[in-house]
């Protein structure tokens, strides 16, 4: 018996149990909303399509619904394995359970590193579109970087409240730039277009031209963070439902979006006019369509709604980098600081904290250089953690068969052979146009987009010597990396026969671990 208890167990009794994430918070809709917010649509098809459009011309949708498609295929798999694998790691338990601890652990350092450069160089983009913004409604210059740090500020406040805070928070944000979007065909459609209505984008001889590589590797990359639904499980609502029916809803919902607007916006100049038009002045193109269709009013609120949507995208990446980091913490890998939750909120706070002086460093260390904000900031930092992101699908996609292999399971063989070794291997092909094609990203020497694409494969690399002196210095923290909670085996989806196999099936065996 401890000298605490024995001299007062009434105070030992009394000591309040650390606070925990806030379970069943989330519903379907809040987690898609996180997830579609994190991929800020109206930012990716302001600044970005009409790029896509003068590379691939009228046939540009198609690639948008060709990503969609593959990472729909995805999902198949990667949702059927989150019925049965309850770490609050995701991408990285997913890949440890399936692959091995060495793999498992270079992948959370990729995870880490993926999020964190998708969500700090968007701050570059928040100072610009800003900057651009004042300039365009009020004439006024405002130096990007007072912007970013004001930036930084209210994002680690929206992740230092509830998450059921932030779920609203970016609720009313998608609206409202999904709204504008809409608005924009709308108008379009009902003026019938600059030449009238036409199908022409799908025809086979529209889309199947050398630039449709390139589109791809642009549709690919407006993708990124659909897959964090499964982030959030603890949090959610029924999380053996939520999660899947929230990942399927993002990435159908954002695959015919992009479609669909990319496909209006073609309508809005012609057939024949519009890749002329995006190639003047491609950062002007929509603005351009909505002040024709709808009115100079509605292109305001398009520049002003671009900011919220980039505030979305970092709020929503800031949750999900904060979540990660707490997994992380809790399997002993990061300092226990890390896991603290907030007694209040419910939120990974110190995490977020420590994230929010990551990207304050970041930031500050671009702006004393004299960097960019759009051009250095955002491409540089963002296209590494945008293939990192690419690359732990596909090695999430090669682990589900080989954890299916290894667990008995009711689920049938085309969730966990077919559809994920399907999705491997257009995974692979997707990294390998997005590498092929990463001038168009960064705008960089070949010096430069050398040292980017190498930042994967070594941040990996890094994970791997990590693990192996985890295996030699801690092993007891090596063993019980991306275990299984003890709590998952009484959650609500293990009980349910129709979803999935009772918890103590769908457990790995304990001599079924690969070993390195």
């Amino acid at each position: 018996m401890s000298v605490t208890s024995k001299a007062s167990p009434e105070r030992a009794e009394r000591q309040p149990a650390p606070a925990r994430l806030r379970t069943g918070t989330l519903g379907t809709a809040d987690i898609a909303f996180f997830v579609v917010s994190a991929a800020a649509p109206l930012t990716v098809m302001a600044g970005v399509a009409p790029i896509a459009i003068v590379l691939g011309g009228i046939g540009a949708p198609v690639g948008y619904l060709i990503a969609g498609i593959t990472l729909t295929v995805f999902a198949v798999g990667f949702t059927t394995m989150s019925r049965h694998v309850r770490s609050g790691g995701a991408f990285y338990a997913y890949i440890t359970q399936g692959l091995g601890k060495p793999i498992g652990i270079g992948a959370a350092l990729l995870a880490v590193v993926g999020y964190n450069g998708m969500e700090i160089g968007v701050y570059g983009l928040l100072g610009s579109a800003t900057a651009d913004t004042a300039h365009a409604l009020w004439g006024v210059d405002i130096p990007w970087l007072p912007i970013a740090l004001v930036g930084l500020v209210l994002i680690w406040y929206g992740g230092y409240r509830s998450i059921d805070f932030g779920a609203k928070v970016l609720g009313v944000l998608l609206v409202a730039e999904t709204g504008i979007l809409v608005l924009l065909a709308g108008g379009v459609l009902l003026k019938g277009g600059a030449d009238g209505l036409s199908l022409a984008s799908l025809a086979p001889d529209n889309f199947l031209v050398p630039g449709t590589a390139a589109v791809l590797a642009f549709a690919f990359a407006a993708f990124t963070g659909f897959e964090s639904t499964v982030i959030y499980r603890r949090e959610a609502r029924d999380p053996g439902r939520t999660v899947p029916r929230a990942t399927y809803i993002a990435v159908c919902f954002l695959g015919v979006f992009y479609a669909f607007i990319v496909w209006a916006v073609i309508q809005a100049f012609g057939d024949a006019q519009v890749v002329k038009a995006a190639a003047d002045d491609p950062g002007g193109l929509f603005f351009a369509a909505i002040t024709t269709y709808v009115g100079a009013w509605a292109a305001d609120l398009m520049h002003i709604f671009i900011v919220t949507s980039i505030l979305a995208s970092l709020l929503a990446f800031h949750n999900a980098i904060n979540r990660y980091s707490l997994a992380l913490a809790e399997e002993g890998v990061l300092p226990a600081a890390l896991a603290k939750v907030h007694p209040r909120h419910g939120s990974p706070y110190l995490a977020g904290a420590a994230q929010t002086v990551l990207g304050l460093i970041v930031v500050l260390a671009f702006a004393l250089a004299g960097a960019d904000p759009y051009t250095q900031l955002l491409l540089w930092v963002n296209t590494p953690g945008s293939i990192g992101l690419l690359a732990l699908q596909l090695l999430a996609a090669l682990a589900i068969p080989f954890y299916f292999r290894r667990v008995r399971h009711s689920e049938g063989v085309v969730r966990t052979v077919v559809a994920p070794v399907t999705a491997a291997v257009l995974l692979t092909a997707a990294i390998a146009l997005v590498v092929s094609k990463i001038d168009l990203f960064t705008g960089a020497s070949p010096t430069v987009n050398t040292v980017l694409v190498a930042v994967v494969p070594g941040v990996f690399l890094l994970g791997l010597l990590i693990a192996l002196r985890l295996r030699r210095s801690r092993p007891e923290v090596y063993a019980r990396f991306a275990a299984e909670p003890a709590e998952s085996r009484e959650s609500p989806e293990s009980a349910e026969p129709a979803e999935s196999e009772p918890a103590e099936r769908a457990q790995p065996a304990q001599s079924a671990e690969p070993v390195a």
